[in-house]
């Protein structure tokens, strides 16, 4: 099934993200927790990649099991800026071969040693878009930065980067984590201002581990809001306890986004069955 078709209606939608090892030793541990989550019948999942490509491989055996075996549909993330025109297109092939019809489509990280652009077949997500586009029929997603593109010198620059990406054939966008919803709404006011009309999905970060957050946030240059700051404050050397806090912040988050009208949440589950299954039942009548 398209994502879009499971996204565009007024009925919310709750997905989550895993992503696959970075080597063959932990494949089954991650392939056994990306099967627990898929029990819990999400609307979708999506699967995630390491720079560079170097999981992809997994990203398509996790997908395609999750999929044929567990009937939740798969959206494999795809990215482009370390990769040539060849492999993408064999990643491609094989998505496709896989049944895979759903892709996210991301520019990526760029890997030490490879900034040399000129070297790039790949400068900008649009570009791996218009690859999808002729390669076949994907229904394509793409990122977008509530709080602007780390890149981006203005948040005019990164919307109307965003609207190229768009108008090359992304069907939905799904945004980065933040933690301030208002972020958000006023991003959305912005954006469709511009010309842009496709569903957001809200993307949702539950903290449970205090260290790990900081250096997400260093890296993406999210805002944390002071209610957010204190509630890591008072537990990050409780683990439990910081668990039960960021699994009702993002819930609480949640709550207000489907109340707005925002009808797709997709939760950065990192893995963890027991923090997608406790966030869904938290909302269980509202998803009903």
């Amino acid at each position: 099934m398209k994502i879009i078709d499971i996204i565009k209606g007024d009925k919310p939608s709750l997905s989550f993200e895993v992503f696959p090892p970075k080597t063959s030793a932990n494949f089954e541990s991650v392939k056994e927790a990306s099967e627990k989550i898929a029990l819990l019948k999400p609307s979708f999942m999506s699967v995630t990649y390491g720079a560079g490509g170097g999981t992809s491989e997994y990203t398509v055996s996790i997908a395609q099991n999750i999929q044929n075996n567990y009937d939740v549909t798969a959206l494999a993330h795809l990215t482009c800026v370390n990769s040539t025109k060849e492999e993408v297109r064999a990643r491609l092939e094989a998505l496709k071969k896989s049944g895979i019809e759903n892709i996210l489509a991301l520019r990526g990280d760029i890997v030490a040693g490879n900034e040399n652009r000129e070297k790039w077949d790949y400068e900008h997500a649009n570009e791996l878009v218009e690859e999808i586009k002729q390669y076949g029929d994907f229904c394509i997603g793409g990122a977008c930065y509530p709080e602007g593109h780390t890149e981006s010198e203005h948040q005019k620059e990164d919307i109307l980067n965003l609207k190229r990406k768009v108008d090359a054939g992304c069907s939905f966008l799904t945004t980065q984590m933040f933690f301030d919803n208002n972020i958000l709404y006023n991003f959305i006011y912005k954006i469709r201002e511009a010309g842009i009309t496709v569903p957001i999905v809200a993307g949702i970060m539950p903290v449970t581990n205090a260290k790990q957050i900081a250096r997400s946030c260093q890296l993406s240059g999210t805002y944390l809001p002071q209610r957010f700051k204190a509630i890591v404050d008072r537990y990050s050397d409780n683990p439990d306890a910081m668990k039960q806090a960021g699994i009702a912040y993002a819930t609480e988050q949640i709550i207000d986004l489907f109340a707005n009208g925002i009808n797709a949440v997709h939760v950065y589950s990192m893995n963890k069955e027991d923090v997608a299954r406790k966030i869904q039942s938290n909302i269980s009548e509202i998803i009903k």
